[in-house]
C-alpha cells in the first residue's frame, strides 16, 4: 500500500471559540487562552508574511533545524524575520485584530545558526493577548508586509481594529 501525502491545508487565524467557562463565573473566568492567538512570520528579504502555527512551540518551518542563542554573532549574516502575535477578539460589530506584537529573530541557515530571545517572544505574546499593539520597534518595510498581509487576510477584521494598529502599521 503506497502512501498517499495530503495536501498542505492552509491555517487562517485562530477564531475565538465557546466561552471555556460556559458562563458560570467561577474558575477560569478573566484567564487567557492561546486560542486567541495565531503567530505570522515575516520573511523580510522575500517580503512575505504567513501564519506559521507551529511558531507557538518555536516548532515554525522557519525555525526547523536552527540553533537559536541570545547571541547575535552567532547568526551573524543572516536574515531577518519578524514573529508576530496577532490576537482576534470580538466587538459588536464583529472579530477584529486586537493585540498585534512584533518580536525580532535572524536566522542563517548555512550556519543553520539563528539569534532571538525567547523570553521576549513569550513576554510579547503576552502583550497580545492583552490587547497591545507593539510594532513600533519595527522596520518601515517590514511594517508594510504587516498592513499588507492583514488587510489582504480580512479586510473587515482590518477595518474594525483599533486606529493605533492602523496608524502604527501606517507609518
Amino acid at each position: 500500500m503506497a502512501n498517499e501525502e495530503k495536501p498542505k491545508q492552509k491555517l487562517g487565524f485562530t477564531i475565538i471559540k465557546n466561552d471555556p467557562t460556559d458562563g458560570h463565573g467561577g474558575f477560569g473566568i478573566g484567564s487567557l487562552t492561546l486560542e486567541h492567538v495565531s503567530p505570522v512570520i515575516i520573511d523580510v528579504e522575500e517580503k512575505i508574511a504567513k501564519i506559521e502555527i507551529g511558531a507557538m512551540h518555536a516548532r515554525s518551518d522557519t525555525e526547523r533545524g536552527i540553533k537559536f542563542t541570545k547571541n547575535r554573532v552567532d547568526s551573524e549574516g543572516g536574515k531577518l524575520f519578524w514573529l508576530v502575535w496577532v490576537t482576534i477578539d470580538y466587538k459588536a460589530s464583529g472579530p477584529y485584530y486586537a493585540g498585534v506584537t512584533g518580536c525580532e529573530m535572524v536566522i542563517n541557515r548555512e550556519k543553520r545558526r539563528g539569534f532571538k530571545n525567547l523570553a521576549d517572544h513569550v513576554n510579547r505574546m503576552d502583550k497580545s493577548m492583552k490587547r497591545q499593539i507593539i510594532v513600533d520597534h519595527m522596520d518601515d518595510a517590514s511594517k508594510e508586509i504587516l498592513r499588507d498581509f492583514l488587510q489582504a487576510h480580512n479586510s473587515e477584521m482590518w477595518v474594525r481594529s483599533d486606529e493605533k494598529l492602523h496608524s502604527e502599521l501606517n507609518s
